[in-house]
């Protein structure tokens, strides 16, 4: 918006900018809070391109190697970060495979490619957006019709090949037999894309955008808790804040509103009833992304067994899956992650200590994660973590830091709790996601992980990107 020519104020909640992807900084440790995966390197660089910058100008990345690690109930796999030693991984485990791989990449590659060029750069307002000649002769080649775990049984038959290749999905909330096989793509975007870590962690790309709004004029405005959207006769014409250090309220007046907020809170807390596109039922029945168990935990060694990324696939899939998008109950015995960003990056913890990210996916809409729960979570998952790893763990804690869903509401007004937002299954794609542009409010847009194009930090970066678009396109004086 600002490179458009338009004076730009943010209210910003938390006293950082960042939102879900903050930072937390305690007893010489310093944790992402939120997102901790970077993927797709290309659409942060045409980011910063479209401002005629490179991503190197704010921040340095790794490619790491290995990408991650699985750790199965009988054994633990090294992801290759180079595709012939992933193939030849493939190859070991399932003779043949490897050939079939270069196939299913190669589709993969094709959905990836027609994907960011021709889908998720769109708003989503009406289905002749997608009247396009190359999009349409190549509709059966994305295989939106077919789901990505039918698609990859296809291809390899066994069960650690399969969920090696389903797992990527998981970022978009929803089951494998659930989510359409065009987001193989994000299977592509894995394997030839790479996984790499920013020099300072996830918080270094906030920090370069906030950086790069500030050269072009944004104000920034924090510790600015949203409380009401002021409309009259269909516009939007102020918004009332209260500032949670000062104790006091404001009234900020625009000719244009950008909420990035929970799209529901906006929705629902913010506006009058008459203003609002989506009723109560609407958001009832939307499927949602899982909710997180999250632990920030520090400890007084380094541990000799660790990757930057791990995975622990140790129990049933199908058991953990079920409880979050069928049963919504708390897991019984979970999947889990950990991100241990001190194997990449020395100083993000003390000299001789390990910083651990913790996160268990659960279901959203869970009441009950007081203390006690997320013990018991904790414990549950930290005598896992230390077999595998081969020694001890929770002893040398010195620092933790619990966040569950409870906190994502306080913190984010997320709704149900959500951490990721809309699961991305077919009958929530496109037009069919609530919209980036209001439908009662003429000057109000949307962006965020619950419009288009979906959840996940490169998704979210583009919605901005997308919802400024439409402002700049559709604006009416």
């Amino acid at each position: 918006m600002a490179k458009a020519g338009w004076d730009v104020t943010v209210l910003e909640k938390h006293d950082i900018p960042g939102g879900r992807a903050r930072q937390l900084v305690a007893e010489g440790f310093t944790f992402d809070m939120g997102p901790s995966w970077y993927w797709m390197p290309d659409v942060f660089e045409r980011f910063f391109n479209s401002f005629g910058k490179k991503v190197s100008d704010y921040y340095s990345l790794y490619r790491l190697s290995p990408s991650y690690r699985i750790f199965w109930e009988d054994s633990l796999m090294d992801v290759p970060a180079d595709y012939e030693g992933f193939k030849n991984l493939f190859e070991q485990i399932e003779p043949g495979s490897g050939e079939k791989l270069d196939r299913f990449l190669a589709e993969a590659e094709y959905k990836y490619n027609t994907g960011i060029n021709n889908l998720v750069y769109k708003p989503g307002l009406s289905v002749t957006e997608f009247i396009d000649k190359d999009l349409i002769a190549g509709l059966f080649r994305l295989d939106v019709f077919q789901s990505i775990k039918k698609h990859i049984g296809k291809y390899f038959k066994n069960p650690k090949l399969q969920q090696l290749l389903e797992f990527p999905v998981l970022f978009l909330g929803a089951l494998p037999e659930k989510m359409p096989a065009l987001y193989s793509l994000m299977n592509y975007a894995d394997i030839k894309g790479g996984t790499w870590f920013p020099k300072g962690g996830m918080y270094s790309i906030v920090k370069a955008m906030h950086s790069l709004a500030e050269e072009l004029g944004v104000s920034f405005l924090f510790n600015e808790d949203v409380q009401e959207i002021v409309v009259e006769n269909g516009k939007a014409n102020k918004i009332i804040s209260f500032n949670q250090k000062e104790q006091t309220t404001a009234s900020y007046t625009a000719d244009a509103f950008i909420g990035s907020a929970d799209y529901h809170h906006i929705e629902t807390a913010l506006l009058p009833l008459q203003y609002r596109s989506y009723t109560e039922n609407y958001w009832e029945k939307r499927v949602m992304a899982p909710g997180c168990l999250l632990y920030y935990v520090g400890l007084d060694k380094r541990l000799n067994n660790l990757a930057h990324h791990s995975l622990f696939f140790d129990t049933s899939f199908a058991v953990h899956g079920s409880e979050i998008y069928n049963d919504k109950q708390w897991p019984t015995n979970p999947l889990f992650y950990v991100s241990a960003t001190s194997v990449t990056e020395n100083g993000l913890a003390p000299e001789g200590c390990e910083n651990l990210f913790f996160l268990i996916p659960v279901a959203v809409g869970l009441a009950g994660d007081d203390e006690a729960l997320r013990e018991r979570y904790f414990d549950m998952i930290i005598k896992r973590f230390e077999d595998r790893v081969g020694e001890p763990v929770k002893q040398h804690i010195i620092y933790k830091k619990t966040f569950a869903n409870s906190d994502f509401v306080n913190d984010y007004n997320a709704f149900k709790g959500n951490a990721y937002g809309l699961a991305n299954t077919l009958l929530q794609t496109a037009m069919l996601k609530p919209s980036c542009r209001s439908k009662k409010v003429e000057n109000l847009f949307y962006a965020g992980q619950l419009t288009v194009p979906g959840p996940g930090v490169p998704p979210s970066i583009i919605s901005g990107q997308v919802a400024a678009k439409q402002v700049v396109e559709n604006f009416i004086s």
